[in-house]
């Protein structure tokens, strides 16, 4: 039971400030803007949600499609309906009832083609380290010859030169008017005054900037970026004035009502992630602030942060895991070896050598950075003059590499807490085992600068390269993970698919029903105004595919003889250049979007095959495609999905495995929408929607068809299918959670785990001030279920009372039941009692 504990004070806004009970992520764009979004509001409130949830607003990169590469901070998108097209939305949404909250992107700013579009860049570009935004941008001017590293061309400098492919232009830029640029192609750059009339070779090499060769940026880069994307520049935003100027629009916003809250994008990239989260509480008066935070494993947020919580991937994998089941690991690991080679216990090796693979290619300028930061500061003294370049560089390798999470929190200048003492020193201890004893010595020295201890002469902890050393490498192992782990790794491991997605933790499998209410009861006590979700516009695969992978793990035998099945179908063309792990990759995806009407669109699977053989980086990647092996992968997906044994074969798994889909979609969505945490659903998904990693999660939405089949529901007509039965469970929850907010959010709300004889059953009851007011029940491992017989006499405890099951709108009596009775229609139920 979770009631009497104190939620601590930082994670709780201000009480005069919104909070939202329920959100709606909308991913806006050119083909849903604002006035599209306000059209929708009388669904979405029909729905039951209190806030509708919009991706970033600012103005963006021209063609962006997604917004987190913004070019100017000042100004609401004009694609998007601009300021005015907010406000008639946020009346709309007022108007009925609901808020809006809003994603930010505080660490990087985009690196537009044509440069112009960000004026503060196009200022550095064309003044140096004299423009009045220079401090805006992490740039090592000691670098590079001085000069901006602008890492765009085709090739090298002196091809280009020699090809006559750079040339002077004059372009009318807004604000600017004529403007003389030099010219590649579709970019354009600043001429530095005095310089026009020189000639070309010689003005090239008088800029601000250096032109250089597009792959020269994964050795030589000095700016920072968003992990390896050198479209994407990173902002100071721990200068006060830097934050003032990206922030104050948005703080107008929250100020006058428009916006109830935020969310922030990936606050690890930041120097200080807490100083800045404690400024924005500051600047915001306490607004409900989630962000968007990696958790591994057991890890909690930093004790410091001024957040509600994060939003809600550690939720997203557990919930995941605790509808997946354990008595197939093994069976599932026996046919991956059998098909990729891959050994059971293989995945944390996988991932070593992955993020080796990443700081040795996209992040060496990172790594090479670090190193020379840490060469410096040995150098200039001389108790530390004997650690050479190669040894730093080494165990910088060896500790990133070895580093468990996205980083260590610890600020230049503040005692390190033990916490970030243990992560930083585990990560030596286990990249000490990797290196050469004589490398012992340079570790330790190592550790006290990213501790930010007194090492070397004595009194020395501080400094401009120490101070940059400690922040830099925790931006770096932040980068790393993300890049080796969730980018690489997680598009090689195939055990279960469904298991590598974004926060997820594969090495677990599964998780019993008690270690997720243990957590869910953690959560309540420390982060009850967290998100929840199952589904963002950043996740690999939409909940309704990793459901339908998950429940391979009910039938591992089946699904292995389902396989074997499918590579003797697909045999005659699949040809020899095909490696096991994507085309196991590739009969798990078919798996996982196979639905009642069959397979997605062809061209959907194709894009997604080319993007996870790219990010797997086994065979072909982004930058040096491999063309005769993409192309037979593809080719044996197009042969394949045109294949009528094959169409057959997963015809016939998905009617086997048709009962266990629904269960485990209706399960673990209400048990996402009734856990502790503000709960979220990604656009669409309140129907079951087969998707898979970005662009396809986020293709346009038929509200009016969702609306159309909602108000049949509500107009008494039962559910036809799993569609209607997945919003049924989606509205009723959210409703539930509008009409009764006392149960889900504020100081009177609980968690209260119910006692129940079956493993098959998860059961709980959402609390006001100690009194239970809500309880779920629902079913996990229904085909398990299947083969025991179902329920038989399997009870499940409920609180004293009369309860209203608002999915069958029924009342159930309280105490002792027969699961059976409860469960005899649907396989989930949510209860509201009736008398308190």
């Amino acid at each position: 039971m979770s009631e009497n504990h104190p939620v601590p004070a930082r994670r709780v806004p201000t009480a005069d400030r919104p909070l939202p009970v329920s959100t709606y992520r909308v991913q806006l764009g050119a083909d849903l803007t604002f006035d599209d979004v306000a059209a929708r509001v009388p669904y979405l409130s029909s729905l039951g949600v209190t806030h509708v949830y919009l991706s970033p607003i600012l103005t963006a990169a021209p063609g962006s499609t997604h917004g987190y590469d913004v070019v100017d901070h000042d100004e609401v998108s004009p694609v998007l309906g601009g300021l005015q097209g907010l406000r008639r939305l946020a009346r709309a949404a007022h108007d009925e009832g609901l808020g809006l909250v809003l994603d930010i992107v505080p660490n990087h700013m985009a690196v537009p083609t044509p440069v112009w579009h960000n004026r503060q860049l196009w200022s550095v570009m064309a003044q140096g380290p004299e423009s009045p935004y220079a401090h805006w941008f992490d740039v090592d001017w000691s670098a590079g010859d001085g000069a901006l590293l602008a890492p765009v061309l085709g090739d090298r400098i002196g091809a280009v030169l020699a090809r006559d492919e750079l040339v002077r232009d004059e372009v009318d830029i807004p604000g600017l008017g004529p403007t003389p640029v030099l010219r590649y192609h579709d970019h354009v750059f600043p001429i530095r005054p005095g310089t026009e009339s020189l000639g070309l070779a010689e003005l090239v090499e008088r800029q601000h900037y250096r032109l250089a060769y597009w792959r020269v940026a994964d050795e030589e880069l000095n700016y920072r970026r968003f992990f390896d994307v050198g479209t994407l520049v990173a902002i100071r935003v721990e200068d006060p004035d830097v934050f003032h100027a990206t922030h104050r629009l948005v703080l107008d916003l929250l100020a006058d009502g428009t916006l109830d809250g935020l969310r922030i994008d990936h606050p690890d990239g930041l120097a200080d992630p807490a100083g800045y989260l404690t400024r924005l509480r500051e600047a915001s008066e306490g607004a409900w602030v989630v962000v968007e935070k990696i958790l591994e494993g057991d890890e909690e947020l930093p004790a410091d942060w001024d957040t509600a919580g994060t939003t809600g991937y550690e939720a997203l994998w557990r919930i995941q895991q605790a509808f997946v089941d354990p008595g197939g690991a093994a069976d599932l690991a026996g046919l991956m070896h059998s098909v990729t080679g891959d050994p059971s216990d293989g995945f944390a090796a996988m991932a070593e050598q992955a993020k080796r693979e990443i700081v040795d290619g996209p992040l060496y300028a990172e790594v090479y950075r670090l190193t020379s930061l840490a060469a410096d500061i040995c150098r200039e003294d001389p108790r530390l003059r004997d650690h050479t370049f190669r040894s730093l560089e080494d165990c910088l390798i060896e500790l990133l590499v070895a580093f468990d999470r996205y980083r260590a929190y610890v600020v230049p200048g503040q005692t390190p807490g033990p916490e970030a003492i243990e992560v930083v020193t585990a990560a030596a201890t286990v990249a000490r085992r990797r290196l050469s004893v004589e490398r012992g010595a340079t570790m330790d020295v190592l550790v006290d600068l990213l501790l930010g201890r007194e090492v070397g002469s004595a009194g020395r902890t501080r400094g401009h390269r120490r101070d940059e050393l400690v922040v830099r490498f925790q931006q770096t192992c932040g980068a790393v993970m993300a890049k080796g782990v969730e980018d690489t790794t997680f598009y090689r491991w195939t055990h279960l698919t469904a298991l590598c997605e974004v926060g997820g933790a594969p090495e677990r499998f599964a998780l019993t029903p008690t270690e997720l209410l243990a957590w869910a009861s953690r959560a309540q006590q420390v982060a009850p105004y967290g998100m929840t979700t199952l589904s963002t516009h950043d996740t690999k695969r939409s909940e309704d595919t990793r459901t339908r992978i998950g429940v391979l793990s009910e039938l591992p035998r089946e699904w292995s003889a389902l396989v074997h099945g499918l590579r003797a179908a697909s045999a005659r063309y699949r040809g020899g250049l095909v490696d096991g792990r994507t085309e196991y990759l590739l009969w798990q995806t078919l798996a996982g979007t196979w639905d009642a009407d069959g397979p997605i669109a062809t061209d959907r699977v194709l894009a997604y095959l080319t993007k996870a053989m790219r990010e797997a980086k086994d065979r072909t990647t982004w930058t040096a495609p491999d063309e005769p092996y993409e192309t037979a992968v593809l080719d044996l997906a197009r042969h394949a999905l045109d294949d009528p044994a094959v169409r057959e074969l997963l015809t016939d798994w998905e009617l086997r495995t048709r009962s266990a889909v629904r269960a485990a979609t209706l399960g673990t969505k209400l048990v996402q929408l009734t856990l502790p945490g503000i709960a979220d659903v990604y656009q669409g998904t309140e129907v079951p929607a087969p998707a898979l990693v970005d662009p396809d999660n986020r293709r346009p939405v038929d509200a009016e068809a969702l609306a159309a089949r909602l108000a049949r529901l509500d107009d008494g007509a039962g559910p036809r299918d799993l569609a209607d039965e997945k919003l049924l469970v989606s509205s009723r929850a959210l409703r539930v959670r509008r009409d009764l907010p006392e149960a889900f959010v504020g100081p009177s709300a609980g968690f209260l785990p119910l006692p129940h004889s079956a493993g098959n059953a998860l059961t709980y009851a959402r609390t006001v001030d100690g009194a239970p007011r809500v309880a779920v029940v629902a079913t996990r491992l229904a085909a398990a279920l299947e083969r025991l017989g179902g329920w038989a006499d399997h009870s499940v405890a409920l609180p004293e009372g009369t309860w209203h099951d608002v999915l069958q709108d029924r009342e159930v009596r309280g105490g002792v039941v027969p699961v059976a009775e409860v469960l005899d229609r649907l396989p989930v139920a949510l209860l509201v009692r009736s008398e308190v």
